[in-house]
């Protein structure tokens, strides 16, 4: 035997990697289409249908796959079309469902196999789809008959889900939905007194926060009136103080199907101090006689100053149709901000990353006492607040560090820290939190996009439908 040289051999192993892998490509897909026929003889089709397809996008031309497809798909089909056939005896738009969901089968299995279908079902499934298409289009005839327009354009619309351009059910459901269109004019609050502007603002910032959430995509038929067309409206005197009559008659001169009043509560505010006062560890790094780096913790005493302002105004409001006047929604309940702020007189030295509320020394040596440090730390400066930040801001501060309005909003949207002396006026801490406190008035109005005037109680008129 003639010793092979070792660039030969390397050359011999690399054509026999390149035959396994080769097979080992081909016997995948065909390893499968058998587990498919075996799972297809067993009656567990649709997994059947999974492998075989599976074999085909790894090897599309394996004749194994390709036979375990066409025999899945064959099965499957006959077995849909029985279903069908059963269902439409008791229920032919169940049916009728089913044979779209079959036609969708059908069509994405196309690049996989054909898939046959029996003499006789095309007509079959036609005379099911213009079945359901009438039935819808029957329905929709007696919803717009008994005015609920937008159970109408529903129904309608359905109409072409079976059958493209079935009778003038897309004409109709475009005469439907101009019907079912829902304007909603969101009006200024009644106000305390001497707080004439705090309604007007709330009104205002409602109706963009509502008209930016209830897009079409997320509310079909409920479209807000821009203060263009609402504004213009009200007199300077309504302003602060409108009634809920006047409230009504404005929605109508501007066309509003419903409106959106209500009024605004007195401001209750507390305020009160709190004080983390204890020792927090610096870690302080020198070197001893012989020059080795020693590290040792050192207790700091700390007093951390936290003054707390919370807020509350309680706000009431109703969604009301200004056909007749009846009430839609009805919600009640207060809007609450909290704000903190915490000061220090203590000036950090050094690295910040020296400082640890708790040293792990003492978290080991005492750890009932290092739970009781961060218990108070964090009812005094918050659950997210850290010493690090603190001691950074601490540094950090220039003055006084007295209010500044840009950070209320800071406030209202629950920031861990604002390192100032002074809180923000309760009126101004009031203000921002019932600006912000729209949103049951979005889920409300997402409620009611879909329901009909009619089922909610509302009499309908001649002239107003």
């Amino acid at each position: 035997m003639i010793p092979m040289r070792p660039r030969a051999l390397r050359r011999s192993a690399s054509a026999l990697l390149a035959i396994c892998v080769l097979v080992t490509g081909c016997a995948g897909p065909t390893k499968l289409a058998e587990r498919s026929q075996r799972k297809l003889a067993g009656g567990d089709i649709w997994e059947a249908w999974r492998l075989a397809t599976r074999a085909l996008d790894r090897e599309p031309m394996n004749p194994r796959a390709r036979d375990a497809v066409a025999a899945a798909g064959a099965v499957i089909s006959s077995d849909w079309q029985r279903r069908i056939h059963a269902l439409a005896d008791v229920d032919s738009l169940r049916a009728a469902e089913q044979v779209l969901a079959f036609a969708d089968f059908r069509a994405e299995a196309a690049q996989y196999t054909t898939v046959d279908v029996a003499p006789g079902w095309s007509a079959a499934e036609r005379d099911l789809r213009r079945a359901a298409a009438h039935q819808h289009y029957t329905q929709g005839k007696h919803s717009s008959r008994a005015r609920r327009p937008k159970a109408a354009y529903g129904s309608f619309r359905e109409c072409e889900r079976y059958v493209d351009d079935y009778r003038d059910a897309a004409r109709l459901a475009d005469a439907e939905y101009a019907r079912a269109v829902t304007r909603i004019a969101v009006l200024p609050f009644s106000a305390p007194p001497g707080d004439a502007t705090f309604g007007r603002d709330v009104a205002e910032s409602w109706r963009d926060a509502v008209a930016a959430e209830l897009t079409p995509e997320h509310a079909r038929f409920t479209r807000v009136l821009g203060s263009e067309d609402v504004n213009g409206r009200i007199t300077l005197a309504q302003a602060g103080r409108l009634t809920r009559e006047e409230a009504l008659a404005i929605g109508r001169r501007s066309g509003a199907r419903q409106i959106v009043w209500g009024s605004l509560g007195r401001i209750a505010s507390e305020t009160s101090l709190q004080y983390f006062r204890d020792v927090i560890s610096r870690r302080i790094v020198s070197k001893d006689a012989d020059g080795n780096r020693v590290v040792r913790w050192v207790d700091v005493p700390i007093e951390v100053v936290a003054r707390v302002r919370d807020v509350s105004v309680d706000v009431e409001y109703e969604v009301a149709s200004t056909l007749d006047g009846t009430t839609l929604v009805h919600e009640q309940g207060p809007r609450t901000a909290r704000a903190r702020v915490v000061w220090t007189s203590y000036v950090p030295e050094g690295d910040l990353n020296g400082y640890a509320l708790v040293s792990d020394a003492r978290r080991q040596s005492d750890p009932a006492r290092a739970k009781d440090i961060e218990t108070r730390w964090r009812q005094v400066c918050g659950e997210s607040t850290t010493l690090h930040q603190v001691l950074a801001a601490r540094r950090e501060a220039r003055g006084g560090g007295g209010y500044d309005r840009s950070v209320l909003g800071r406030f209202v949207t629950g920031t861990a820290l604002v390192f100032l002396q002074e809180l923000p006026p309760a009126e101004e801490l009031a203000h921002e939190a019932v600006r912000h406190g729209w949103r049951p008035l979005v889920e409300h109005l997402a409620r009611l996009d879909g329901v009909d005037e009619v089922d909610l109680g509302v009499t309908l008129t001649d002239s107003r439908d």
